[in-house]
């Protein structure tokens, strides 16, 4: 006999509103319907009251873990519709942030992922270790979410390079402790049993569905934006976090792999910074079309922009990672047992108010 169970819009586990029709089975799944767009918010639609340099505002807004992320995208976009050469050092600064966000978006991940599977010390101490992060967000930038940090052009802050260093230090001293949780999430026996064999989705499925980020990675697929080398990522030295696995386990092994990296990446840009200006002053106005990708933590976002030559977009569409990773999340839940549903929504990672503009 088959039953319809109703998971969300509000559940303790959803950080975010997303509802799902899951088909079950006694305790097996084995149907399940989306529906989404409770916090529909209209933010694409804003492009054409707003002014193209104001927009850098709204484009941060639209989610508060990938906020630079998201700004920093559409500024790139812009960028490359207008010809403008952003300077040298500018982009090494956004780089620098870019990481500290996958940082801190990665650890309030792993808080999350523990706290759907009840071990609440290791939420607690996830988020502790994130808090160390926002404190350097916040005294290189003045906020601790959204950064306000980018613009056209470049960025409006810029960090000593003293001080860079002294953020690169931290994060290797940190690193002792995210090494420590990390053998907890991928050595500890309750963890594993939680994890192992959950949700496991092949290498040419996450590809067919159109997977993205960790999701992607963790099924074996080496793809990663930073390879297109934009912000600085051209001159540092780096490979895509993967794992072959493809299930739960591996997708949490990915995201505690991407920390490491990020430490490894802004010690690189601590050192390699150039010196020099952090903005440049733009004239003119966009016109044209131009598709920006960026690697978010949680995997590509695409920001196709459209200009008419006047001061305000003719359209803007925004396709987030979650968005592109629900298809393959309907798909590993296919079979699972019902008391995994909580931990396979989160896998993804989702961000809803990401995925509804």
């Amino acid at each position: 006999m088959r039953t319809i169970i109703p998971f969300g819009p509000q559940h303790p586990v959803l950080p975010e509103p997303i509802h799902l029709d899951l088909v079950v089975e006694d305790e097996t799944v084995v149907d399940v319907i989306p529906s989404i767009g409770f916090i529909h918010r209209g933010l694409e639609k804003l492009v054409e009251k707003k002014d193209f340099q104001e927009f850098v505002y709204v484009a941060e807004r639209i989610c508060g873990i990938c906020s630079f992320i998201h700004g920093m995208t559409y500024c790139h976009g812009v960028e490359q519709l207008m010809k403008i050469e952003v300077p040298p050092r500018a982009h090494y600064l956004r780089t620098v942030w870019s990481e500290l966000s996958r940082i801190h978006s990665h650890l309030l991940w792993l808080g999350l992922i523990a706290d759907a599977f009840g071990f609440e010390s290791l939420f607690m101490h996830s988020w502790r270790l994130r808090e160390k992060v926002l404190d350097i967000i916040e005294a290189t930038t003045g906020g601790r979410v959204i950064f306000g940090s980018c613009k056209i052009g470049g960025v409006r802050r810029d960090i000593e390079n003293g001080t860079l260093r002294e953020i690169a230090a931290k994060l290797r001293d940190y690193a002792v402790e995210y090494k420590d949780l990390g053998n907890v999430f991928l050595n500890d026996l309750t963890v594993k049993r939680r994890l192992c064999g959950v949700g496991v989705l092949s290498g040419p499925d996450a590809l067919g569905l159109g997977s993205v980020g960790p999701m992607l990675r963790a099924s074996g697929v080496a793809q990663d934006m930073r390879l297109l080398k934009y912000a600085a990522y051209g001159g540092i030295d780096f490979a895509p976090v993967t794992a072959e696995e493809g299930d739960s386990y591996a997708r949490c092994a990915v995201r505690i792999g991407e920390i490491f990296q990020s430490v490894e990446i802004i010690r690189q840009c601590s050192e390699k910074i150039p010196g020099g200006a952090i903005e440049i002053k733009v004239t003119g106005l966009p016109e044209g079309e131009f598709y920006a990708r960026t690697e978010q933590p949680r995997g590509e976002v695409i920001y196709y922009i459209k200009a008419n030559g006047t001061k305000n977009l003719e359209r803007l569409r925004v396709r987030t990672p979650t968005f592109a990773n629900i298809p393959p999340m309907l798909k590993i839940m296919t079979g699972c047992q019902l008391a995994d549903v909580p931990v396979l929504v989160l896998t993804i990672d989702p961000c809803i108010s990401c995925t509804e503009r």
